[in-house]
């Protein structure tokens, strides 16, 4: 049976999404702002990055997040709005987290990191089979060194990932209970589901923080 989304119109979405949680939407912050929030009122970007993953489990279903999601039915593909509030959201995470590491979701191969988090336990299996072990605490400047053959090979792998993710089976099961334009986020935010991608981003960017937050990292 066909996915309910295409390959095409999961990356159309994603970069939608991705877009939007960078440069927020009507009452949210930026990325970068979202993650300046935590850091503030932390000790360190480990407990930022913590506390946000928490926020995450505790607020995100009833606090009326979506409220201002109101852009999400003007999608520039058809997709489910409720699968839209869950890229929104989730990248919003990931791309805070990214920022607490000190690595610049803008870069190409960032980006790409950002994407493979969403695949929750399965990310750091895709990144194993192109040489990036992310246990190993490797020091994430070797970003820098990500080959463009190797991001195909990731976001490859990412997107049929997603498509499983997303697509129609996982759009009932994640989303089944959000509605279009309301507070709640509900089903699609489950503690398991939510704890998965915001732990894998910790470990991929806060863990493996860029040089410019090394003496940060060695502090937690």
């Amino acid at each position: 049976m066909a996915n309910e989304l295409s390959l095409s119109k999961l990356n159309q979405a994603l970069d939608w999404a991705y877009e939007k949680a960078m440069d927020g939407i009507p009452g949210t912050e930026t990325a970068r702002e979202f993650a300046e929030e935590y850091r503030k009122n932390n000790d360190c970007a480990l407990d930022a990055a913590n506390s946000l993953i928490r926020w995450q489990n505790t607020k995100a279903a009833t606090s009326g997040f979506l409220t201002g999601l109101g852009g999400v039915i003007t999608l520039p593909v058809t997709i489910p709005a409720n699968v839209a509030s869950v890229m929104y959201v989730q990248l919003r995470m990931i791309t805070a987290m990214a920022y607490l590491g000190g690595h610049d979701p803008r870069d190409d191969r960032v980006k790409t990191l950002v994407y493979t988090c969403l695949a929750g336990n399965a990310a750091k299996d895709i990144l194993k089979d192109v040489g990036i072990v992310v246990a190993s605490k490797v020091a994430m400047s070797s970003i820098n060194n990500i080959s463009r053959a190797t991001i195909t090979k990731i976001n490859q792998a990412v997107g049929f990932r997603l498509l499983t993710k997303f697509g129609s089976t996982g759009a009932i099961n994640l989303g089944k209970a959000v509605p279009l334009l309301g507070g709640l986020v509900g089903a699609a935010f489950d503690s398991v589901t939510t704890n998965t991608v915001g732990n894998v981003a910790r470990d991929i960017f806060v863990l493996n923080p860029a040089r410019s937050t090394a003496a940060d990292a060695e502090s937690e």
